[in-house]
Order: C-alpha cells, then structure tokens, then sequence
C-alpha cells in the first residue's frame, strides 16, 4: 500500500514557500530518526516541475563512497544517466555538478538539491563543509533555481554546523524546520489512511508506545487490536520496536554509550532531574562536556528541558519526553534476555495490558502524552498563547512538617490568573471525593504560600475520560475539563 502525506500542514507550506520562491533558498531540516523527514521532502517535491537531486549520505561510508554515489546522481539527473567519472574532493564534485545545471537546466526550471543524511556526508578530513560554504556564496546563493535542503536525525549536528554554523554559513539559512513527531490527530489521520480503524482510547494507546513515530506506525498490520499492534510491534523477535533502541543512539551520536548512560539516568526520575543531580550520579562531571551531551539528548527529542515555575534559583531540570524511550525502558528491555533465548508464548502482551503495573504505567505515559499537545489543551481551556506552560514541584527537607505538592501542569496567564492542571488517565470518569478535594485545596495552598503569588489560582483537569460531576467538581473545577477527544484535534 502506497503511504499517503498526512498532516504536517505548516511543514507542507514551508516547503510550498520555498519551490514559489523567485529566489535562491537555503533549508535545513532536523528531527529525530524515523519522524519522517525524508518522506516528506521527497513526497512533496516528487510531483513539482524540477529537478530533484537527492543524495543520502552512507553511514560510516568513505569519502570515495560518498562522491561515487553522488556523481551517479548527478549523471541520472542532469545528464540523462551519463556516466560520469568521479572526482577526488568535493570541491571538484561540487564544480561537475554546478556545470551540470548550467549546461542542463533552463533559466526558468527549477532544482531541488535534497542533501539526506547530510552528516553523514561530511567524513572526516573530506573538508565537505568548506565546500558547500564556498560554493553556496559563490555561486548557488547567486542562482535563483536552485533550493538547497540539508536534511539529518543528528539534530545537534545540524543546528550546530550548519543552522548556528559561525563560518561561512552564517546567516545563511533562509529557512528551518523542525519536524516533530505525529500529533494524535495525526497519527490517527495516517492509520486510518492505512486501513487501520482503532477508537481514540485505543490510538492514545499505541502512542504511549510509538510516541507518534511515523515509521513506527507504518509498522502496524490492520485487522489487529490495539494489545495484539503492541505485540508485533515490541514484543516479537526482531520487531521493529525490540531492535529498535541500540539503533536509535548508535545513528546519531559517536559516543553512544555515554548517552544511553544519561538517558536512563533521567528517565529513572519521573518528574525531572536537576543538572547538578545528574553531574553526581552519572559519570559525566559538570562543564560544557556534560551540557553539550543533553543538549544533544534534547535536540533528538528524547528529553527537555524546564525550569520550574518560579524556581529559577533551584537550577535546570531535565525529563524523559520520548514515549518509546520510556517504554522500551519499563516494558520491553526487562523482557528481552527471555525473547532472545526463546520467544515468549503468543498473548504474552494481553497478560500485562489487564495488569496493575500497565495500569500505574498508563498514568505517567499520559502526561508526557499531555505535553506534547499543550496546544490542544490551551485551546479547550481558551487560554492564550502568551501564557507560559510550565511545571511546579515542592519537596520539603528532610524532617520537615511541611507539606510537599507536585503540579502536572500549570499555564502563567497574562490576565492576572494562573491555571493549575491535574492529569488523570482512568478507564472511567475520574472521581473528586472528600478526601481528594482536601488534597487539592491543601495543594493549591503549598503552591500560593511557596510561590508567593497574588494572582488568582484556577484548577482544571485534563481527564481522558473526564471528571464525574459531584459537589466536589462544582466546587473545585474552574471552567472546562480537557478529555482524550479534546487532544484529537490540530
């Protein structure tokens, strides 16, 4: 079945943008492995008038690999499949393929020169970057047919060289994109345009597991239920989602062990990990060293960073944002010494979806979940986009008679208020009893007594299967509760 281009409404206007464009254009593109940038490029592009070129740079592949491989691109594209012999450096490629335009492409044809896997490209010592920097401001930049896209999953590699580059590619990116995971709404969108019919309660599931991952997705076989999906997916020698962890580090950082370290550290910790904590259990020192790697960590989309709400002086807090990371983690790594020696027994999943611990687990899933869809949310609250989001946590020391409080999420309105969130994922609508409610009004308190703050406190909920109405919620909740069907939209 052929797959279809669904969502990524604004990313598809970007790219519309740029073939309009009466001038040269310059785009980087970065996401995680397996979003689906790529497929994106290519499929949108594949049906425009021009010129596609579009190499993929070979992992771990010599210079002399490299430049055979986009030689013979260049003699399929511009050259009606021309052999052309390949040179020694890219400065030289680079000139054959600029002679090969301007012999080859008329003035009013446009070229699309899609660079895949770009730091793969740049082996060491082939001095690629230097090339590409000469030949952008030389010449290209000067050509109003060509659209240059530099495309990686390295996402620190390419904000670093080439978006943030301070050498001769500064400021010279007309255009950059971040493709994020699928949204709910989106993946729905593409399993339904794979023939795959699941309920909002059941897709929700799946993205506790595949976090949206299109590749991931297009993994799915149609006719299954949700607990038989997860089962091939992650539970099945050589599934996609069991082999899927040591592949993921391993593509994108050299020293891929130090971040599987930091990785595990932070999503050992469900509500974050200060920076100093993880300089003392890890066997990273504080310093630039240790920063640069979880920048690393977050520009992949595997953590984020945050400050809690009022807590500048505490420090930068970290957590675990990538759903399969923290389901491979809890689910599939306890079990995989057992599939290797021998497959466990058919149904195994369904034993554990009907268990207390995936019930706990669901719980703490979706509230990464809500993060990612802090848009939806506002929307449903009718709360601004200037409101900041934000989280807040109050541990009292050690022998203290205070009370602590954790805050899921909270929105810092302009308009003199601030919107508490409490998350809940139940089965049925979540119930506000006595004691509950004396919990809430005991947490909103903590909150304004530490925080000092004199602006009014509202408490909503974001609820999968919303709040049951009780004097309790007509008491408590101010405005509307949030539900899974609310987080279904664009």
């Amino acid at each position: 079945m052929r797959i279809q281009l669904i969502g990524r409404q604004a990313e598809q206007k970007t790219l519309q943008s740029i073939y309009d464009s009466l001038r040269p254009e310059f785009l980087a593109i970065y996401g995680r492995r397996r979003v689906g940038k790529t497929f994106l490029v290519k499929q949108f592009y594949s049906n425009k008038k021009a010129r596609f070129f579009s190499i993929t740079g070979i992992q771990k592949g010599t210079l002399l690999q490299q430049i055979q491989r986009f030689t013979i691109e260049i003699g399929r594209v511009f050259n009606n499949d021309l052999h052309l012999n390949p040179q020694k450096n890219w400065f030289d490629t680079f000139d054959l393929l600029t002679d090969a335009i301007n012999k080859n492409v008329k003035r009013n044809e446009k070229v699309i020169l899609f660079l895949d896997e770009f730091p793969w490209l740049v082996t060491p010592r082939s001095n690629l970057l230097n090339a590409l920097e000469y030949f952008w401001n030389q010449y290209w930049s000067n050509d109003t047919r060509i659209k240059l896209i530099i495309c990686g999953s390295s996402a620190s590699w390419i904000l670093k060289k080439i978006i943030n580059n301070k050498g001769g590619l500064h400021n010279r990116i007309t255009y950059k994109l971040r493709l994020p995971p699928f949204s709910l709404k989106e993946s729905k969108d593409f399993l339904v345009s794979q023939s795959i019919k699941l309920n909002n309660k059941q897709i929700t599931q799946l993205y506790m597991v595949t976090g949206g991952i299109p590749y991931y997705l297009a993994a799915a076989q149609k006719g299954l239920s949700v607990t038989q999906l997860i089962e091939q997916l992650a539970f099945q020698q050589n599934s996609i989602l069991f082999t899927e962890f040591d592949n993921l580090l391993s593509s994108l950082f050299k020293d891929a062990a130090s971040y599987n370290e930091l990785l595990r550290l932070i999503a050992g910790h469900r509500y974050g990990i200060e920076q100093d904590e993880i300089s003392k259990k890890s066997s990273h020192s504080s310093g630039g060293r240790l920063v640069d790697k979880l920048k690393g960590l977050e520009d992949a989309g595997f953590i984020e960073k945050f400050i809690p709400h009022l807590h500048k002086q505490r420090g930068i807090y970290y957590k675990v944002i990538d759903e399969y990371t923290l389901f491979y983690l809890r689910w599939i790594e306890p079990v995989r010494n057992t599939l290797q020696k021998h497959s466990l027994e058919s149904g195994y999943w369904e034993s554990q979806y009907n268990s207390a611990a995936w019930s706990s687990w669901t719980g703490y899933a979706f509230e990464a979940l809500c993060y990612k869809h802090v848009s939806q949310i506002r929307k449903k609250l009718n709360i601004s986009p200037g409101a900041i989001a934000s989280v807040w946590r109050f541990v009292p020391p050690a022998k203290s008679n205070e009370s602590g409080a954790q805050i899921d999420l909270l929105f810092d309105r302009m308009d003199d208020a601030v919107t508490i969130c409490e998350i809940k994922y139940t089965e049925n609508p979540f119930i506000i009893d006595k004691q509950y409610a004396k919990a809430l009004l005991n947490k909103i308190n903590v909150f304004v007594s530490r925080t000092g703050t004199t602006k009014q406190v509202l408490l909503s909920f974001v609820a999968a299967n919303g709040v049951k109405d009780n004097i309790y919620a007509d008491d408590m909740i101010s405005g509307a509760v949030v539900t899974l069907d609310d987080l279904f939209s664009y």
